[in-house]
């Protein structure tokens, strides 16, 4: 394994200049030394942190959609339809687009839109939370469904998804790849696939192409997890630079479908989707606990964070719950009582920040409460929910510290977070860099104090002692 040299580095935002030398993949010596015969890493005055880890990622959607119509700029379903018309016909094909928010649309989805737009052609388009898909009557054929508005939410857009022509694994492969290198790119030395298939299977055949640019936790969806059981795998079994991640439950859908399962009713009168009933969820955690993996719970809304919470006090368990968007004052403690990870999404912030006023009028102060959870003790780990948000750690921080993204005022600033513990977050809890630490590393040319944190120029990101940027 080769030996790295970093010259003229700081230790994370207040530390010295040091010099630092990696060797067997580990930081092996802080502090003046001579380079030796090892690659030098000039730092020029940067900074170094530990490498970056997105928890929360849908891979190969992720990889998928970079390759999609890009949706997010339309204000209305006529805008969408308006985007295909301008791309055009492709005969043969599936025509994809991604990203599309429909929360404040002045008109609905309908798939008499887009035959409209485009007659006779299969047309697929996933909503930016992923948990709406908008097809058209030829993709509804094309999938042997009828449907009365083309619109699917939740199960039935997650099942119509996997039956969806797809690229040939192969080509999916290098697309995940490409994806991973790019993060390597803004310093990520980790990842947790979140996709809804055979993760571990997958990445273990990715890894057969070469060198992998991030560690990847490899999470277990829901229909795997008897599977598991059988060949014996645990969370945090690992084999190089894979590892079996966590258990996925969703108690609930998301803000922008209206079916983020809330206390309060929505202006329809209900209050969201209960996708898994208490009851239901309590048995396959306990069942998942028994077996040493460990649950990681998809919850929303404020009552599906109360319901997840409920179900790790009963099982006297920690574990993960995902997303926490909505959460009530006086659950905001349990998270450090019951040592339940906070895994938070920060560019969601401001990206739903619109929806959240109107959908959640007069709730929003419990919204995205990560300066809430920091105060009462709670671990946060930042992701982005790739696609759903770019995967970009430096924008989640950004957004964290500043809960705005644009010219518009902070949104709820009693909840921005210190950078400190923003970078700690998105670091996978990791604070500072210290001598004996796998070398899982990233320097940037940058003073983070000062910076523009959304444009931060990455140097060089080491994975295992191994440059990847």
């Amino acid at each position: 394994m080769s030996e790295l040299f970093l010259r003229d580095v700081r230790l994370g935002l207040d530390g010295p200049l040091v010099d630092v030398r990696v060797s067997g993949g580990r930081v092996a010596a802080i502090g003046d030394a001579a380079p030796g015969g090892a690659e030098v890493v000039d730092g020029d005055g940067g900074t170094l942190l530990p490498g970056l880890v997105d928890s929360h990622v849908h891979c190969e959607q992720w990889a998928a959609s970079r390759r999609r119509i890009p949706l997010g700029d339309a204000t209305s379903a006529a805008e969408v339809v308006e985007l295909l018309v301008r791309h055009g016909h492709r005969p043969g094909e599936v025509v994809l687009g991604h990203g599309f928010r429909d929360g404040l649309w002045p008109d609905a989805p309908h798939k008499d839109l887009l035959e409209r737009a485009l007659p006779g052609q299969p047309i697929a388009l996933f909503s930016a939370d992923l948990h709406t898909l908008w097809l058209s009557p030829a993709a509804l054929s094309l999938i042997g469904r009828e449907h009365p508005t083309g619109v699917l939410l939740e199960n039935d857009c997650m099942s119509a998804t996997a039956e969806l022509p797809s690229a040939p694994p192969e080509v999916v492969d290098r697309w995940v790849l490409e994806a991973a290198e790019a993060a390597a790119a803004l310093g990520v030395t980790k990842i947790a696939d979140y996709e809804y298939t055979d993760t571990i299977t997958a990445w273990q055949r990715r890894r057969e192409l070469g060198p992998l640019p991030t560690r990847v936790s490899c999470v277990i969806a829901r229909h795997l997890l008897d599977t598991t059981i059988a060949l014996g795998r645990r969370t945090g079994d690992t084999d190089g630079l894979l590892s079996v991640g966590p258990y996925k439950l969703f108690v609930d859908g998301s803000l922008n479908t209206r079916t983020a399962y809330c206390h309060h009713a929505y202006d329809g009168g209900d209050h969201g989707l209960l996708e898994l009933p208490y009851d239901e969820l309590v048995a396959l955690m306990r069942r998942a606990a028994e077996h040493g993996i460990s649950p990681a719970v998809h919850a929303i809304g404020d009552h599906a964070n109360t319901l997840a919470l409920d179900a790790f006090e009963a099982l006297g368990l920690g574990g993960r719950i995902e997303h926490a968007q909505l959460v009530r004052a006086e659950d905001v403690p349990r998270f450090a009582q019951l040592g339940v990870v906070a895994s938070v999404q920060p560019a969601h912030q401001p990206d739903d920040r619109d929806v959240a006023d109107h959908h959640w009028a007069g709730r929003t102060a419990d919204a995205f409460p990560y300066r809430a959870l920091l105060s009462a003790g709670a671990t946060l780990e930042f992701g982005s929910d790739a696609p759903v948000a770019p995967l970009d750690p430096w924008d989640g921080i950004a957004s964290a510290v500043a809960r705005t993204d644009d010219d518009r005022p902070a949104w709820h600033p009693e909840q921005a977070i210190p950078l400190e513990a923003a970078l700690r977050a998105a670091c996978g809890g990791r604070g500072t860099v210290a001598v004996g630490d796998v070398a899982d590393l990233v320097v940037v040319a940058a003073d983070l104090r000062t910076a523009n944190l959304r444009s931060v120029p990455v140097t060089a990101t080491v994975l295992g002692g191994r440059r990847t940027f």
